[in-house]
């Protein structure tokens, strides 16, 4: 991120330098989703997810998540410019970005039915975006920090920083909660796939489209996630374990192994590493 503007300008004057900038944009954009989804969380709540205002609010927030994802994907795109790349990349290789992936989904997302749960991921990414776009950005703008005098007689010695308490809570929020959420969020996109199986199998209006979009959206998190990787394996292992009950049929035993062996093969068919370079998981995280 880039830095504060200089603590010498007035409160207002860097509040309009803060503004300016492509990054003031997605932190209002994923500020603009966060408060977007809790709207239609209460809405949900009070069974009015039809609602006049429930529809705007489940619309805007993916309206905020495509314009967060579009951010990032023209920052890079811009930064690979003024590089001189010659290439800007395959399509596969700008398919492997993640921040590419999540912006097609906010626009598959946006154009179709309403799924609750859909929200939660991009939002789950949004509160920590928020956090640290504050702890980094916005609140040395608004009180810089203050040099503290310095001790000892070393003639050298610089003045440090005096760090706020509140951006040091901020920051251990961070620290302490974004491998857990980040796991939640796997399992979140797990669950919503089975979501939307079953709205396929009910065959709900545009539900088969959907289930292929995003199949193709979680196998490429998957090759790009550890944490991904991980909820798969735990979910495995609950299934592996409830289907070695022995008073279960063998019949059911065996639909289980067979759906393993094709889920399986599918996967390692569409392995994208292949095709970007074998990047390794885990080495990037949405933006």
């Amino acid at each position: 991120m880039a830095p504060p503007p200089p603590a010498s300008m007035p409160l207002s004057q860097r509040l309009m330098h803060l503004a300016q900038t492509l990054q003031f944009g997605w932190f209002v954009g994923h500020l603009t989703l966060i408060l977007c989804t809790i709207r239609y969380g209460l809405s949900y709540i009070t069974l009015n997810y039809y609602s006049t205002w429930a529809k705007v609010s489940y619309r805007t927030a993916f309206i905020a998540a495509a314009a967060t994802y579009g951010i990032v994907v023209y920052k890079a795109f811009r930064a690979r410019a003024r590089a001189n790349a010659r290439q800007q990349g395959s399509p596969i290789a700008l398919a492997g970005d993640e921040n590419v992936q999540y912006l097609v989904m906010a626009l598959v997302w946006l154009f179709s039915r309403q799924v609750p749960l859909a929200l939660l991921p991009f939002t789950v990414y949004s509160i920590f975006h928020v956090a640290t776009y504050t702890r980094a950005n916005l609140l040395p703008t608004i009180t810089p920090p203050q040099q503290s005098a310095t001790t000892g007689t070393s003639p050298g010695a610089r003045p440090t920083a005096k760090s706020s308490p509140l951006g040091d809570s901020i920051g251990r929020f961070v620290k302490e909660y974004y491998d857990v959420s980040m796991t939640v969020v796997a399992g979140l996109e797990i669950f919503l796939w089975f979501r939307i199986l079953l709205s396929a199998i009910t065959f709900t209006k545009g539900s088969w489209i959907l289930l292929l979009v995003y199949t193709v959206f979680f196998r490429a998190r998957y090759s790009q996630s550890s944490f991904v990787q991980g909820a798969i394996g735990e979910f495995t292992a609950r299934a592996d374990a409830l289907f070695a009950n022995q008073s279960l049929p063998p019949v059911a035993k065996q639909a289980w192994q067979t759906f393993k062996g094709i889920v399986r093969q599918a996967a390692n068919a569409t392995d994208i590493n292949r095709y970007v370079g074998g990047q390794q998981p885990g080495m990037k995280k949405a933006q």
